[in-house]
C-alpha cells in the first residue's frame, strides 16, 4: 500500500512516498516558489535526483505536476496505487487531539482555528484543497502537531493570566513539534522493549522544542501558545520578559506586530550575533574567537540545559533523553557541551561515540545514570503510518 506525505507551504509543497508494506520511500521531493517567478521542483527517488524549473501558479498546478511525474517517470502505475494522502497542519488547538479523517466538517473546523495560525494552517489547507481536486476519491488524512500535547494536565497548559482569556479566547499552552516527539516516543519505546519511561525529548533545530515524556505520554513542553516560546532557536527568542515588547515599542516607533515580527525572524542566534541563524555558522565563528557568536552559542545551551533540568524535576528523574532535528542530530560540539552542563545528574557522554552525525546512534557511557541517545527524526513517517491506520480503521 503507498501512501504520501504531505508539508505544505504558503509557496512551497514538500513530499514523502511510502512503500507501508516495508515503510520504505520510494521517492520524496520539493515544489518551491509556488505562486512565484522562479517556481520548480525537485524529485529523488531510487538514487537519481531530478529539478527542473516549471510555472507553478497554484498548489493545484504543483500536485498535478507531483502525480504526473510519479506515473511518467514510472515511480508508480498509475495513480490508483495510491491509497491515501496524509497531510501535515501545525495547529489543531484543543479541537483536535488526535489525527482524523479529512471530509468537509473537518475542513469548516480548520477554518475557524487557522487564526491560530496564520502563518501555517492556511497553508496547510491548501494543500488539502489541492489534493482533494486532483484525488478526490482518495482517502485523506490530518495529522496535527498539537494533539500529541492534548494529554498535558490542566495545571500545566494554562497560563498565570485571567481565566477568561482562556475561555473567550483560547489562550493556552499547545506546543508544537509533536509529531517529531511522538516519533521518538515510539521510537524509545522500542529501545527501552516497555511502555514505561521518562523521556526527554530535544527537537533542537532552526525551530526547537523540549518535551517532557512519560510512559509515551507528554507531560510537558516549551513551545506554548505559539511556536515563539520556550527555548532560543535559530532566529526566534524564546522565553523573554512581556514587558520588553512596549518598551521596544515606544524606543523604536513599532506597534506590537512588527515587535513579534523581530521575535519570531530576527533574534535568537541571528539576533545575538549579528551573523546567521544556522549553528554551523556560530560555530565556525566560535572557532575564530568571535565573542558575539560564543555568547550566543553558550546562551542557546544554557536555554535548552535549562529546560532539560526542569523537565528532569517533574519526571521525577529521566531514564533516558534524546537530541533530534537538524543541531540535535548534526551538532556534535552543542550535544556534547549541553550534556556536560548536565554532569550534575550523573550524565555522561562518551566523545568518540558523540562524534557522528544525522544517525541513531546511544552516545551515553555505561555507567552514565541517564541513556542519551541521537535518534533522526521522521514526521513524513509518522504522518504515513496514522494515514494508514486511519484508513485501515
Amino acid at each position: 500500500m503507498k501512501i504520501i506525505s504531505i508539508n505544505a507551504g504558503s509557496s512551497s509543497l514538500k513530499f514523502s512516498l511510502f512503500d507501508m508494506n516495508d515503510e520504505s520511500v520510494i521517492a520524496s521531493g520539493l515544489f518551491e516558489r509556488i505562486g512565484i517567478d522562479g517556481s520548480s521542483y525537485t524529485i529523488k527517488f531510487n538514487g537519481e535526483k531530478i529539478t527542473q524549473e516549471v510555472e507553478l501558479p497554484t498548489h493545484v498546478d504543483a500536485v498535478n505536476i507531483l502525480l504526473d511525474k510519479l506515473t511518467d517517470l514510472n515511480i508508480i502505475s498509475s495513480l490508483d496505487e495510491i491509497h491515501g494522502v496524509g497531510h501535515r497542519i501545525v495547529q489543531g488547538k484543543d479541537v483536535f487531539k488526535e489525527s482524523v479523517l479529512i471530509n468537509d466538517d473537518v475542513m469548516e473546523k480548520l477554518e475557524a482555528i487557522k487564526g491560530f495560525a496564520p502563518l501555517h494552517n492556511p497553508a496547510n489547507m491548501l494543500g488539502i484543497e489541492a489534493f482533494r481536486k486532483v484525488l478526490p476519491n482518495v482517502a485523506m488524512v490530518a495529522v496535527f502537531d498539537t494533539a500529541f500535547h492534548q494529554t498535558m494536565d490542566k495545571t500545566t497548559y494554562l497560563y498565570p493570566v485571567p481565566y477568561s482569556w482562556y475561555e473567550d479566547y483560547g489562550v493556552r499552552k499547545y506546543g508544537a513539534h509533536g509529531t517529531s516527539h511522538r516519533y521518538i516516543a515510539e521510537c524509545v519505546k522500542q529501545i527501552l522493549g516497555k511502555d514505561e519511561f521518562r523521556l526527554i525529548s530535544c527537537h533542537i533545530g532552526n525551530g526547537g522544542s523540549i518535551t517532557a515524556i512519560k510512559d509515551g505520554k507528554c507531560i510537558d513542553t516549551s513551545m506554548g501558545f505559539t511556536p515563539l516560546a520556550g527555548i532560543m532557536m535559530g532566529t526566534r527568542s524564546g522565553d523573554i520578559d512581556p514587558s520588553i515588547i512596549p518598551y521596544v515599542m515606544e524606543q523604536e516607533g513599532k506597534n506590537a506586530s512588527e515587535i513579534i515580527d523581530d521575535l519570531n525572524k530576527r533574534s535568537g542566534l541571528f539576533g545575538m550575533s549579528e551573523y546567521s541563524s544556522d549553528m554551523r555558522d556560530i560555530l565556525a565563528r566560535c572557532d575564530e574567537q568571535d565573542e558575539k557568536a560564543i555568547v550566543a552559542r553558550d546562551k542557546y545551551v544554557r536555554r535548552v540545559v535549562d529546560y532539560i533540568a526542569q523537565y528532569y524535576v517533574l519526571l521525577g528523574g529521566a531514564d533516558i533523553i534524546v537530541f533530534t532535528a537538524g543541531v540535535g542530530e548534526n551538532s556534535i560540539p552543542v550535544r556534547r557541551q549541553i550534556c556536560e552542563e548536565l554532569a550534575c545528574l550523573g550524565i555522561k557522554i562518551d566523545v568518540e561515540l558523540n562524534n557522528k552525525r544525522g544517525e541513531m546512534v546511544k552516545i551515553s557511557t555505561d555507567d552514565s545514570d541517564v541513556l542519551v541517545y541521537v535518534i533522526p527524526t521522521d514526521e513524513e513517517l509518522m504522518i504515513a503510518r496514522d494515514t494508514l491506520h486511519l484508513i485501515d480503521r
